[in-house]
């Protein structure tokens, strides 16, 4: 009979030895990982692709949070199931500016002594360790023309999982230590946006992260639907398909693309199947959509 993995002191050193929780871009690994060898998750698991790496999520609200995430202008990273340090280290941006090696902050240990909260810990087979707090999601956002690089740090909760007292504990620590770093962190619920919108972006995701569209398709997208807004999605997809002189499957993956990188600001909340009509929005109306572009946070 197969028993449930369990955190021990050991299997947390272990993730240290094999690189978990280091790198940016194609060579990050997250400190969780989908898989056998890793412990499972409360929830369903996912995997995506994106940015040329396969993100990995342990559960349909971080599947959501993740989506949203990839949307939001200038997002060139995203680390998820990433490790908090529990000593004093190097400034989080230092991965990608080395100027950034001069600034040490405080580790979770000490932030969690300064609040007068008790740090988690694991034990096994007589051994004790510091548990490894981690945040979900860490958005690297660039500002236009390469401007100010910063972070986005994102805590990802189901309904109803922030109301125990260690768990809002556990959540103002990890807050603090983001605080510390000046990093904007957000307590992330399926509260945050409309039901609807979370369906189309999960129905769409196989076109928008599907295999980059030309950027003259896109173009051309983003063009039909904007003089056909009312319409049905179906006459614009075939309009283009026939344009383009492609397969279908380039017509959705230019439309939702474009949709995705907020080129067209489509109102989310009707739908993602051809025969639902176009409806366009504002790019400030689109972005609201997003509770993370929108920077919104459940935490209080």
């Amino acid at each position: 009979m197969r028993t449930t993995k369990r955190f021990t002191p050991a299997l947390l050193e272990r993730f240290r030895q094999t690189g978990r929780g280091r790198g940016t871009y194609q060579n990050y690994i997250p400190w969780h990982r989908v898989g056998r060898g890793d412990p499972s998750s409360r929830g369903r698991s996912h995997l995506m692709m994106w940015q040329g790496r396969q993100i990995e999520l342990l559960s349909d609200v971080e599947w959501v949070a993740s989506m949203f995430s990839v949307m939001v202008p200038g997002c060139k990273d995203l680390r998820e199931q990433f490790p908090l340090s529990l000593a004093a280290a190097d400034h989080e941006l230092s991965a990608y500016d080395a100027s950034m090696t001069a600034l040490q902050m405080p580790g979770t240990l000490q932030i969690a002594e300064e609040l007068g909260i008790r740090h988690p810990r694991v034990n096994a087979e007589g051994v004790s360790a510091s548990w490894v707090m981690s945040t979900d999601l860490v958005l690297t956002v660039v500002g236009p023309n390469c401007g100010n690089t910063r972070l986005v740090a994102v805590s990802c909760k189901s309904r109803g999982d922030t109301a125990g007292r260690r768990t809002r504990e556990l959540l103002q620590i990890e807050r603090q230590y983001w605080s510390v770093r000046g990093v904007d962190w957000l307590l992330y619920t399926p509260d945050l946006f409309e039901e609807s919108v979370g369906l189309t972006l999960r129905n769409s995701m196989p076109w928008a992260l599907g295999d980059p569209a030309p950027a003259d398709a896109r173009a051309l997208a983003t063009e039909l639907a904007n003089v056909r807004s009312g319409q049905p999605l179906l006459s614009t997809l075939l309009h283009l398909r026939e344009t383009l002189d492609d397969a279908f499957d380039l017509a959705q993956r230019a439309f939702w693309q474009s949709v995705w990188t907020g080129l067209l600001p489509l109102d989310l909340r009707r739908g993602w199947r051809p025969h639902e009509p176009l409806c366009l929005l504002s790019n400030p109306q689109f972005l609201l959509l997003n509770p993370i572009a929108s920077q919104r946070s459940a935490w209080n």
